[in-house]
């Protein structure tokens, strides 16, 4: 039976202009406190053996390895499970790559966004590509043979020859990745992009745009096997791919949140908040939500119809239309799924699905 677990590292050097998530770029001196509180609050769980681990953030690699991988000792971990750690090409060396591989991190994912350099100053990112570089040569120099890139596309002043370098520099990398997640930018309220509508994205822009990735991804061997994430076959993300499944997790540290059989948690926001609760022997738990029988089933459907593997034909009264539009394809004769301008209006189709 699959099981994740997610550990929330809360510490940036820089905050990007997009970013909403919960991170702090004037808390490192909490570093020491916080991974203890992350290591108690995870002997105090009984959980099953994870097949999944993920140290996302924030900017994990940003934590002194010693922290990162104190949290991580005391991860109950199946036999071959997935570990992976989210970083910046700008916070990694040698080193630190060697010590998560003797600790049994397996796969990396690196915060590239973009490999022109005039887009990657519009995000607010604080790396170069010839960090980008050096941080694949020195994963493969490690040992890695798995790394995923996050990509980000729309954003002021990209054209779509700017788009198409960074798809094909990323292509390029020796090695190359076997997976790449391609997100769209979006506006968070309350961030510096939301105050500044001149460079707010164009919807027409980044359709455009998922529609060149696909066909240059696929071209190079890579498979769209969730809306935006495409992997060589066998390099899926297993993580993700629990997350798209309805399967339960633990979430740990600041911010994380959990899901058991329809029940969902969260913790905290601020680590200052989640180091004193698990300090005082208190719960840091923030909230919860519990899904009725229904809507966890209509969730299921609306999750399993982001991915390749698609959703029954019945659950579309509406699937010969939808096929007939080029929204969908057959995966066999009881299952459909998105094409890729289906993938575009997912939301339109997700609304039709039916338990």
């Amino acid at each position: 039976m699959s099981f994740g677990v997610y550990v929330h590292v809360p510490f940036c050097a820089a905050r990007c202009d997009y970013c909403a998530f919960a991170t702090w770029t004037d808390r490192a001196h909490l570093m020491a406190d916080y991974a203890a509180a992350c290591v108690t609050e995870l002997r105090a769980a009984t959980l099953p053996p994870a097949t999944s681990v993920f140290f996302g953030g924030g900017t994990p690699s940003l934590l002194p390895a010693e922290l990162l991988l104190s949290v991580l000792d005391v991860v109950s971990r199946a036999e071959g499970a997935e570990v992976t750690v989210e970083c910046n090409p700008d916070t990694v060396s040698a080193a630190l790559f060697a010590a998560y591989r003797a600790a049994g991190v397996n796969r990396v994912s690196f915060g590239v966004q973009s490999m022109v350099p005039h887009v990657l100053r519009g995000l607010g990112r604080s790396h170069s590509i010839d960090h980008v570089r050096t941080a694949v040569a020195l994963a493969a120099d490690a040992g890695f043979d798995s790394y995923n890139v996050d990509l980000i596309y729309g954003g002021a002043g990209e054209s779509m020859a700017d788009w198409e370098a960074t798809l094909a520099a990323v292509l390029a990398l020796d090695p190359a990745p076997l997976h790449v997640s391609a997100y769209a930018l979006t506006v968070e309220p309350g961030t510096p992009l939301a105050a500044d509508p001149a460079r707010h994205p164009d919807d027409d822009d980044q359709a455009d745009k998922y529609l060149r990735a696909d066909a240059m991804l696929a071209a190079a061997g890579l498979r769209n096997y969730e809306i935006s994430n495409w992997a060589r076959p066998g390099y899926e993300c297993r993580h993700n791919l629990l997350y798209w499944s309805q399967g339960d997790y633990r979430g740990i540290g600041c911010a994380a949140h959990s899901h058991e059989a329809g029940r969902r948690w969260w913790n905290v926001r601020t680590p200052e908040r989640y180091i004193a609760a698990i300090a005082d022997g208190r719960s840091p738990v923030a909230a919860d939500e519990t899904l009725d029988a229904p809507t966890r089933a209509l969730e299921r459907l609306q999750l399993a119809l982001r991915t390749s593997a698609g959703v029954p034909r019945t659950a579309l009264a509406t699937a010969d239309d939808l096929t007939s539009a080029d929204l969908l394809f057959a995966v066999d004769p009881d299952t459909v799924a998105l094409t890729p301008r289906g993938r575009l209006l997912a939301n339109e189709v997700a609304a039709r699905l039916r338990t």
